[in-house]
């Protein structure tokens, strides 16, 4: 159940609020008490030493979730001891002495040591982190030691903060809290049940269950057969696998999730909101299958059945018809129909509930032996109660006036004990009961017959079955005389929140102690009778308890204890005994494991590689490098003494230090502890065997040198070079010329401060943080004798590169499959000679070198234009060396092969893809689909030539073929280009390979999803697109200026499917309502196959599937009529003459309803020369030969055809509504395509059989089912509770 509703519900209750106040003020004090011993103790301490430092120590407490984002801070005296430290921190965390662990740098062995000789450190913040000892919770120290009276106790009954738990309204809090309130299994005996998600439901039936001698001895001695029956499927052996860890575990809680995963549940049923009475139920039922021919196969009937009378007595002769029936539980009505008074009490209920109810008038009863309909008394009489009673109050009602679910928090008592005397048939239940009086089961309405009543309740109650043991508690009640029908309460069940959602808790009498708890999910709290009375409800909350359970006050058997266990039960609780302890290893472990990102540049995969390290605290750095080798799948690739893990910065591609001569240090010390997250990562860094790790020194930032060639116009591969930012960019110069042989004194160093931002550095005494080096950074460098030295940096060559370098993108070009002529008739750039060896950095010299069918085609027979082919060419020719070099490894591509990465792991590739790449794939791309809302710009004239000046952008091709084999007809480019080019030129240059004009082939953008946009901005940039981006070149008319393309639908108003796709075409700016009919007619006829003139046919308004305005032939788009890329339209044929002249008229949809043939007749549109009611009923009236005083009309609902059930329209609808026009409240009908029923209000409605009812049902359902319509509406989906005997439910994909 959802547990935040209530929480939000108690804050507008005063009295709530009261209590949470006096809550906060108790605690305040409470504290105050227990720290003013402590603060005495210290003051003193400070007076003897007023110069004695003092050592702040900062706790965090990593035991529970709730506190683990919490401090306590600790200002000792230097010279305290770490026993006493342990005090302290126990005080005030509100724990008990030795039943916790603290943990920091350098743990002391001898508690008697001070802290100053333990490692802490005087003056400075010292953190600590408080964790389980021995794997076992901290245990919480009770009010008493701390010096308080046992009055003053915090007692606890509800959700508990401490935890984080969100569970009942805050109301359910005793006015104090404090840690000491919360009671772990040491204190109260009792092991709470983990609440999966929302089965805070099971967790209360589970307890009562559990709490009742009578069920639990039973189930214990039920032995499973494993040979019959798989264990993870058995009901009764995963219960009681449950009692047995309740009983002897030394956890606070434990999970449940192996009952849940015997009743065949998945993940999905603990997030399902169900209720504990139907869960019992149905609990009940699944171990009666299971229990079939043991000793426990009556168990339930045995505790919990009992048996009343359903009886009609007639008043004339007294002759009384009856019959038994059986039943699990009693429910009870809160507050009965139509009344709005509520009953005060269980016993007014009760009295209630046996009531007989007088048969009179039309509700006379045919007597048996008068022969005739008599007036006649019925009612119910209970014959035997069972040995545990529940009771089930009715809180969830119906609300009619609303429509809506609603739940009762009125106030009902409840006695502590229950003299059922007065409610049982005396005589009846002496009189032998006869074989013929049989259960019922659900087959009799409105009896409190068996089965029902237990489905409706039997779960929340019989869950709180427990049996009644305190019968001499007192001296008063051992001196009062019980009868065998007295019951004395021992469970109580309690609901908060409301109808829609809240949580459930149970409170139950223990038969050990004659002590009340609560049971709330994970906390077992105690309780008095006060906060039992708490749960009586009323209107200043949500809360009431939801049923109640009693036993019969007789002693009750005992528990089973340890040493009476059967033999099975013995070895079942050995096993569990020992998976607890592997489990509390394994969380010891776990507690100890470093967990750490781990990266690799992996050699052959060329790429780096993520994994987590798990390493524990005490394994040295030699072997934490070993696990991470195995990790990564580096044996048989490198040597292991070729790899050492050096502290790495993945966000920032920084390498912080390496760890020389600590190979021997143990992990722990070397992350700074086990730590649930690091600021840091590791990397797994390789070198060749012949080479030597560089070290890394905390304080050096790292900088990728990339090498620019003037003459090749190439860039190579980053090389990693290692500099201090109090070092001179002369000083920077040299490092760099050590690292790439280039001459320091011609040396240009050019810093990319962030995307495509060049900074020339020319300053030789500047240092590199006052030129902006951070940790990670990327400098090109270019060393010759070139003129181009004495020009201003940006209008240099050098300049220039760069700044086409970081433009520079790569995409790929998914070509048509079959265009227009032969392949041949495509072209690629001629395969240029291949100039001087370049550095192996890229793989663009490698994929170029790749031979491909692209570069055996020939140059095309047809030249392009004159006013691109220079271009095209220039671009040819200029980008030939620049194929292996225009873009280092971090912009575009990394090498495909190569050798090993140098000892920094940088040499040959970059560690990871450079952030420009990464932050323009991440941005935001609203480039094409915002142009779907606007016109199309176009730079061509009317002949379809490029208006654009010829300004040169780079623009480079190659063959690319998928890598899955695609057709023959279907290849591919892989185009390099500058960013900056505008689509238009983007679309000219790819001409010769789509063998078109640019104006015949569509640009669609491929998105991740394979969501296809297209482009049409012509004069926009691809500055939008990033590398490797997808682009599909269709055939088909490109739009020019003022062009929208249109999807055509067509509206067939009395179909099953009222729209249907037709075909897309181009609208103009412009151009009349006839003038687009007229160039649809010839598409119409090839694609769809209708033959159609412009008179037999309309075009109108299409909103999602609502017919709307009719367009009129004289409108012009743009004008009259406002349009927008990717336009839908509606297209419908016409049966005679259009009727639509002028923009005043009004065309309406309407349909007949014939009540007395439940039939609706097909639509008929109506034309209205204005918006007067009166009209639409001399319309109508005319249209139907329905008289106009019997003509009554309604609008429809919901989007066209606004379907609605046969069943359901008469009473639905809003028949006639007292308006004059129809463009007023409630029709607003404004536009075309309105659709209105109608009616003759004298024709009477068929009266249906239940059979024909039903039947009409079904279709009408299935109908609405089809046309997407739904018969009711349901504001929340509930799923039925089902427990699955053979393990799970059969995967139905049609089943819901």
């Amino acid at each position: 159940m959802s547990r935040t509703q209530p929480n939000i519900k108690a804050v507008n209750r005063p009295s709530t609020a009261l209590i949470d106040c006096i809550s906060y003020r108790q605690l305040i004090d409470h504290r105050l008490i227990v720290d003013i011993p402590t603060y005495a103790f210290v003051h003193l301490q400070i007076e003897s030493a007023a110069e004695e430092p003092r050592v702040l120590c900062i706790v965090q407490d990593t035991t529970n979730a709730k506190t683990v984002n919490e401090r306590l801070t600790l200002n000792l005296p230097a010279s305290t001891t770490v026993n006493k430290l342990y005090e302290d921190v126990a005080h005030k965390a509100g724990y008990v002495n030795g039943t916790f662990c603290l943990a920091w740098a350098n743990t002391a062995s001898i508690s008697e040591m001070s802290l100053v000789l333990s490692g802490f450190e005087a003056g400075k913040r010292n953190f600590m982190q408080l964790t389980d000892k021995e794997g076992e919770q901290p245990q919480i120290a009770s009010v008493n030691s701390s010096g308080l009276d046992d009055s003053s106790q915090d007692r606890f009954i509800g959700p508990l903060p401490r935890d984080g738990t969100v569970g009942c309204s805050s109301d359910y809090s005793s006015p104090s809290y404090s840690y000491s309130s919360i009671l772990n299994k040491s204190d109260t005996g009792y092991v709470g049940l983990v609440n999966q998600a929302m089965t805070c439901y099971l967790n209360s039936l589970l307890q009562t269950l559990f709490m009742t001698p009578e069920f639990r001895n039973a189930l214990y001695n039920w032995e499973f057969e494993e040979s019959e029956e798989d264990p993870v499927t058995s009901i009764p052996y995963q219960l009681q696998r449950l009692f047995v860890l309740l009983q002897t575990s030394k956890k606070r809680a434990i999970e449940t999730t192996d009952v849940t995963r015997s009743f065949g549940w998945d993940s999905s049923e603990a997030w399902q909101q169900h209720d504990v009475q139907e869960l019992c139920r149905v609990m009940f039922d699944a171990l009666e299958q299971k229990w079939k021919q043991t000793e426990q196969a009556d168990l339930i009937n045995q505790l919990y059945q009992g048996k009343l009378k359903d009886y009609v007595r007639c008043l004339e002769c007294g002759y009384e018809s009856w019959r038994i029936d059986t039943y699990l539980d009693i429910p009870l009505v809160i507050r009965p129909f139509g009344a709005s008074q509520a009953f005060g009490s269980v016993e007014e209920a009760l009295q209630a509930f046996i009531q007989p109810e007088t048969l009179d008038g039309p509700n006379q009863y045919f007597c048996e032996r008068c022969k005739k309909k008599c007036d006649a008394r019925k009612g119910l009489r209970f014959l035997h109660f069972p040995y545990l009673l529940t009771l089930q109050l009715k809180r969830f009602d119906f609300d009619y006036t609303t429509m809506h679910r609603i739940k009762l928090n009125d106030r009902m008592t409840f006695p502590e004990e229950l003299d059922m005397s007065p409610f049982i048939d005396v005589e009846d239940e002496k009189s032998p009961q006869t074989e013929s009086c049989t259960d019922s089961g659900a087959e009799n309405e409105g009896s409190c017959h068996s089965d029902q009543m237990s489905n409706d309740f039997s779960t929340d109650d019989a869950v709180d079955e427990g049996i009644c043991l305190d019968n001499t508690s007192t001296a008063e009640r051992a001196l009062k005389p019980k009868s065998s029908l007295t019951f004395e309460l021992f469970s109580v069940m309690v609901h908060s929140g409301s109808a829609a959602g809240g949580h459930y808790y149970a409170c139950i009498k223990s038969f050990s102690d004659s002590q009340w708890y609560s049971f709330n999910d994970q906390h077992v709290s105690k309780i008095t009778q006060d906060d039992i009375r708490k749960t009586y409800g009323g209107s200043s909350g949500s809360r009431g308890y939801y049923s109640s359970a009693f036993a019969r006050c007789v002693k009750p058997p005992k528990f089973l204890d340890v040493e009476d266990f059967p033999e099975h039960i013995k070895r079942l609780m050995q096993r569990e005994k020992e998976s607890e302890e592997q489990e509390k290893r394994q969380r010891e472990i776990e507690r100890n494991t470093c967990k750490i990102k781990l990266f690799c540049m992996h050699p052959i995969k060329m790429m780096m590689v993520e994994n987590k390290l798990e390493v524990h605290k005490d394994k040295t750095l030699r072997e934490a490098t070993e696990m991470a080798y195995k990790l990564m799948d580096l044996d048989g690739v490198v040597p292991l003494d070729c790899c050492r893990l050096v502290k790495y910065d993945e966000f920032h591609e920084y390498l912080e230090r390496s760890y020389e001569g600590e190979e021997d240090m143990p992990m722990g010390l070397l992350l700074g502890g086990v730590k649930s997250s690091y600021m840091f990562d590791l990397l797994l860094e390789i070198r060749r065997p012949d080479q030597v790790f560089q070290p890394y020194k905390p304080g050096e930032v790292m900088v990728k040198v990339h090498v620019v060639d003037l003459k090749s116009e190439s860039i190579a591969a980053p090389v990693s070079v290692r500099a201090y930012l109090n070092q001179t960019i002369t000083e920077f110069k040299q490092l760099i010329a050590q690292a790439t042989g280039l001459c320091a004194e011609t040396m240009r160093v050019i810093l990319e401060r962030c995307y495509n931002d060049l900074r020339l550095l020319y300053v030789p005494n500047k240092t590199l943080k006052a030129e902006g080096f951070f940790r990670s950074n990327k400098v090109f460098v270019e060393s010759s004798d070139s003129a181009d030295h004495q020009a201003v940096f940006t209008d240099s060559v050098l300049w220039k590169l760069l700044d086409r370098h970081g433009n520079t993108i790569r995409l790929f070009v998914s070509l048509p499959e079959q265009s227009p002529g032969s392949l041949a008739n495509r072209t690629s750039c001629p395969k240029q000679q291949q100039h001087q060896q370049q550095s192996s950095s890229t793989s663009d010299s490698q994929k170029s070198s790749e031979h491909s069918d692209f570069e055996l085609i020939e140059s095309p027979a047809q030249e392009p234009d004159a006013a691109s082919q220079p271009s095209q060419t220039e671009n040819c020719t200029r980008a030939t060396s620049d194929t292996e070099n225009h873009h280092s490894s971090d912009t575009l591509c990394n090498a495909d092969s190569g050798p090993l990465p140098l000892a920094n792991g940088l040499d040959s590739h970059s560690i990871t893809s450079s952030r420009r790449s990464k932050a323009h794939e991440g941005k935001k791309e609203t480039w094409d689909t915002a142009e779907e809302d606007s016109g199309t710009d176009s730079e061509y004239d009317e002949n379809g030539k490029s208006k654009a000046d010829a300004q040169y952008l780079y623009f480079k091709t190659e063959p690319y073929s998928h890598e899955d084999g695609s057709g023959e007809g279907q290849k591919c480019l892989l185009v390099h280009l500058d960013k900056r080019i505008t689509l238009a030129a983007f679309k000219q240059n790819l001409e010769p390979f789509v063998g078109v004009p640019s104006t015949q082939f569509k640009v669609f953008r491929v998105y991740a999803n394979n969501q296809e946009f297209e482009s049409v901005r012509l004069n926009e940039t691809l500055s939008s697109f990033s590398d490797d981006n997808k682009i599909t070149i269709r055939l088909g008319r490109a739009l020019k200026k003022g062009e929208y393309r249109v999807k055509v639908y067509q509206l067939l108003v009395n179909d099953p499917e009222p729209c249907k796709f037709l075909l897309d075409t181009v609208f103009a700016k412009g151009m009349t309502v006839r003038q687009s009919k007229e160039e649809l007619l010839p598409q119409l006829k090839d694609q769809c196959k209708l033959d159609l003139s412009t008179d037999r046919f309309r075009l109108r308004k299409k909103t999602w599937k609502n017919p709307g305005t009719v367009f009129l032939d004289y409108h012009v788009y743009e004008e009259d009529i406002n349009i927008s890329s990717n336009w839908e339209v509606f297209l419908e044929v016409l049966e005679e003459p259009e009727r639509m002249k002028s923009m005043s008229q009004l065309a309406v949809l309407t349909r007949r309803w014939c009540p007395a043939q439940m039939k609706l007749e097909a639509f008929r549109e109506v034309v209205l020369e204005s918006s007067s009611v009166e009209e639409l009923k001399e319309k109508l009236s005319e249209l139907s030969g329905i008289p106009l005083e019997n003509l009554e009309f309604a609008k429809g609902r919901g989007t066209f055809p606004c379907d609605i059930s046969l069943l359901e329209i008469h009473q639905d609808l809003d028949w006639n509504p007292k308006v004059s026009t129809l463009n007023v409240w409630p029709l607003y009908i404004c536009d075309d395509g309105a659709v209105i029923f109608y009616r003759d209000c004298t024709e009477e409605l068929m009266e249906l059989s239940e059979e024909e009812r039903n039947e009409l049902m079904k279709k009408e359902s299935s109908r609405l089912l089809k046309t997407g319509h739904r018969v009711s509406y349901s504001p929340r989906k509930e799923k039925a509770l089902k427990i699955y005997l053979d393990g799970g439910p059969t995967k139905d994909p049609g089943q819901d």
